[in-house]
């Protein structure tokens, strides 16, 4: 039995069939463009805060996984369970501890999601920095902590980027499903389109939103990395 979304989809006996609910329109667009800038605006700031709270303790726990070879298995492996988690289940479990209706339960669940491609992107570049160059830097007199901020760190850096621009983009996708917990952003307008006799118009320019929003987030990272690693455009050209 096709479900109720792809009856929506497909136009398969839906309410969305009426020519008068078309898939796009700029009416709508131009009727609620308070309500599509409010849900945009929480939108970007439960990316941005979740993508920033799961920096801050991502990078000390790649760079411990480095430091300590030992503590490499447990990290990964722990950020991996989080990131198995289903959300559904997560914002459940949650709720009694953050309340049910409010962005703690969302962000909490976000910056946990994030950690992982994080993580695992930042060790990866830490440990592809070459042996020759620590060689050196040890032959200079480096310490432990000056080679780690003026050698590893630097040469990681375009993996690190490349990070937080996956888990940037995967969290804004991720910020829909904040929906369930009454913090969605561009998800509630989405889930609301459906749970209006299948509203198209809503329904589109929500998720026509909402990568654009990935998009422009993923290009200002691309800017900011070309901005701080000079020396990767010149590598390019």
């Amino acid at each position: 039995m096709p479900s109720k979304l792809n009856d929506a989809v497909l136009g398969l006996g839906a309410p969305g069939d009426d020519p008068r609910n078309p898939w796009f329109s700029w009416s709508y667009v131009s009727q609620n463009t308070d309500t599509l800038l409010a849900a945009l605006r929480e939108h970007l700031f439960l990316t941005l805060v979740a993508v920033t709270l799961a920096t801050v303790i991502a990078i000390p726990l790649a760079i411990l996984a480095y430091r300590v070879g030992s503590l490499a298995g447990p990290i990964l492996g722990f950020t991996g369970v989080l990131y198995t988690i289903p959300s559904l289940a997560l914002f459940a479990f949650l709720a009694p501890f953050t309340g049910i209706v409010k962005p703690t339960t969302v962000l909490i669940g976000l910056t946990m999601y994030a950690l992982l491609t994080i993580v695992r992107n930042t060790l990866t570049a830490l440990r592809q920095v070459p042996a020759d160059v620590l060689d050196s830097a040890r032959g200079m007199g480096y310490g432990k902590r000056a080679m780690l901020w003026r050698i590893e760190l630097p040469l990681a850096l375009p993996g690190i980027m490349t990070g937080l621009r996956i888990a940037t983009v995967s969290t804004v996708a991720l910020v829909t499903v904040g929906e369930l917990a009454g913090w969605g952003g561009l998800g509630e307008l989405i889930i609301g389109g459906f749970n209006s006799n299948y509203y198209r118009p809503q329904i589109m320019t929500a998720t026509l939103l909402c990568v654009a929003l990935a998009l422009v987030l993923d290009l200002v990272l691309l800017a900011v990395g070309r901005i701080v690693m000079p020396w990767t455009r010149r590598r390019a050209a």
